[in-house]
């Protein structure tokens, strides 16, 4: 049979107007999602931003660089609270990271039979699914009992170093930092492994056929082949840890004062928001509401330079 009758017999049927309209539409429906969603987000930025005016015309760039935080005088500075948000988030990312990608690591890799491993990814993403308040309940009632001595051996031992320069006394930024690591560590751990499992296997056949290791392997080929979708991941992660408010507000202490001990009570944006926006008023709403534009723009810099990060290390390996 020649192609011509081939084409006669099986000839290509061209779409029908129900189905280029079908199609139109729905190119016009998935635009109007993208662009509700920027709205949204345009939207919320400039209710909290016509909200923080009042602050902003008061305190200025002063209200980040001030420590002090006093309804009663209308005295609003948000260095402690900021400073409670980033350092709480690193420590987070500093016991997250190496225990994410470490599990990432197994997980992906044929260290035990397909059956377990299905189990512990069930498990690992399980941690995602807990309400941050049984975290905080949690933190409360097993994790500061335990974290406590070890913090007392920290300062008995350590307390030259100012990280560790203050008795514990329960609450504080350590057991903040492990928690917001543990409600993290399913989100480090789910991507980084993706990006693992998704490597084209050839890479692995070929550095094994060239002589390296298992372990080399991993950490010189594969770990850096996916890399852009590990750091992705951290720097989401990061952006969760920075605006987790219920588990942090029940075990941070809450605390307004600048502390350069990590043993010390301190406090968070998102927990002085949740403690206090209730009962607040006049000037203190707006106050409230600049903390809330800086923790909004806090997390646009991380989102930033994430993509950076990203974008950079695709351009290296591509």
């Amino acid at each position: 049979m020649t192609s011509s009758s081939v084409s006669t017999s099986n000839p290509i049927k061209s779409r029908s107007k129900t189905e280029k309209n079908l199609e139109s539409g729905f190119r016009w429906l998935t635009l109007g999602f993208a662009i509700a969603i920027g709205l949204i987000l345009l939207s919320i930025a400039l209710v909290v931003f016509i909200e923080s005016i009042p602050a902003i015309g008061q305190s200025g760039l002063g209200f980040l660089f001030s420590t002090e935080w006093d309804p009663v005088k209308n005295v609003y500075g948000a260095l402690p609270v900021i400073s409670g948000t980033l350092v709480s988030a690193l420590l987070s990312l500093l016991i997250a990271v190496p225990l994410g990608l470490g599990t990432a690591i197994f997980l992906s890799e044929d260290f035990i039979p397909l059956n377990i491993r299905t189990v512990l990814i069930f498990l690992v993403e399980l941690l995602a699914a807990i309400p941050s308040v049984v975290y905080g309940l949690w933190g409360i009632f097993v994790l500061i009992p335990i974290l406590k001595p070890f913090g007392v051996w920290l300062n008995a031992n350590f307390g030259w170093f100012p990280l560790f320069g203050s008795v514990p006394v329960g609450p504080g930024m350590l057991p903040a930092g492990v928690i917001l690591a543990v409600m993290i560590l399913p989100i480090i751990t789910a991507i980084a492994r993706d990006s693992l499992a998704t490597l084209p296997p050839e890479l692995r056949q070929a550095s094994l056929g060239l002589g390296a290791t298992r372990w080399e392997t991993i950490f010189r080929v594969l770990v850096p082949a996916a890399f852009s979708g590990i750091v992705g991941g951290i720097m989401l992660a990061l952006g969760r840890a920075m605006g987790e408010t219920m588990a942090v507000t029940m075990i941070i202490g809450n605390s307004n004062k600048l502390s350069a001990s990590i043993l010390d009570p301190a406090n968070t944006i998102a927990s002085l928001l949740a403690n206090q926006f209730a009962e607040a008023s006049g000037m203190q709403v707006s106050a409230l509401m600049y903390a809330g534009l800086v923790l909004m723009v806090l997390t646009l810099v991380v989102n930033v330079l994430a993509e950076l990060i990203v974008n950079k290390v695709k351009a290296k390996y591509s």
